[in-house]
């Protein structure tokens, strides 16, 4: 009897050390559940406001869906005194070392686009990674103020416009293709044929990276 009381007693400490357990961890998620989708939204308005021209609304609370060949993309759209200036643009194309979250932003006019921002990526450091990295002579700024009208949305190797970072053509040729998708959800917003886009999309010879 001694054993089976002892026994009992020991399931029943381990039930309550769970319940006691859960229980805090239950309380660690509620308090930094907040914080968390606080500093993430803090996150991509940052995104948003160095894509698009100046604005006065809040973007990323006037979000819009748009679906593209069977794909959702989250449009932001910037507004001054009423008039929409910008789209920023969400797209999620998979590098080397994963997916690859960013944001092209277009004039709302001309489709010009005025400037791409990376959220969040897995590439390469030193090599991908620099998908990253902003200012003259950067992959991105090749980007900046690019009409996409005129545009072959593929690396020069594979016969397009774009300078492709040095050993990093998967997460180059993706990053482009990112630019490209963009552009096809900015002509859908606008009521234009996306369909003559050149992107390098499907190009499945993909052999060389890092």
């Amino acid at each position: 009897m001694a054993v089976k009381s002892s026994f009992g007693n020991m399931v029943l400490a381990l039930g309550c050390i769970c319940l006691v357990c859960s229980a805090l961890l239950g309380l660690v998620n509620h308090v930094t559940a907040e914080p968390i989708s606080a500093a993430n939204l803090a996150k991509t308005n940052n995104a948003i406001a160095a894509v698009v021209p100046s604005f006065d609304n809040v973007p990323s609370e006037d979000v819009m869906i748009v679906e593209v060949d069977g794909k959702q993309y989250k449009v932001y759209p910037a507004s001054y005194e009423g008039k929409i200036v910008g789209y920023a643009i969400q797209v999620l194309p998979t590098g080397f070392g994963g997916t690859i979250d960013m944001l092209v932003g277009f004039d709302a006019a001309t489709g010009i686009i005025y400037n791409t921002s990376v959220v969040s990526h897995s590439e390469t450091p030193g090599l991908g990674a620099k998908i990253s990295e902003s200012g003259a002579g950067s992959f991105r700024s090749q980007f900046d103020g690019m009409d996409p009208a005129k545009t072959k949305f593929m690396v020069k190797k594979d016969g397009g416009d774009i300078d492709a970072i040095t050993a990093s053509t998967i997460t180059s040729r993706a990053f482009t293709s990112g630019v490209a998708e963009a552009y096809k959800v900015y002509l859908t917003i606008k009521g234009e044929d996306a369909t003559d886009v050149v992107t390098g999309a499907s190009n499945t010879n993909w052999e060389e990276q890092q």
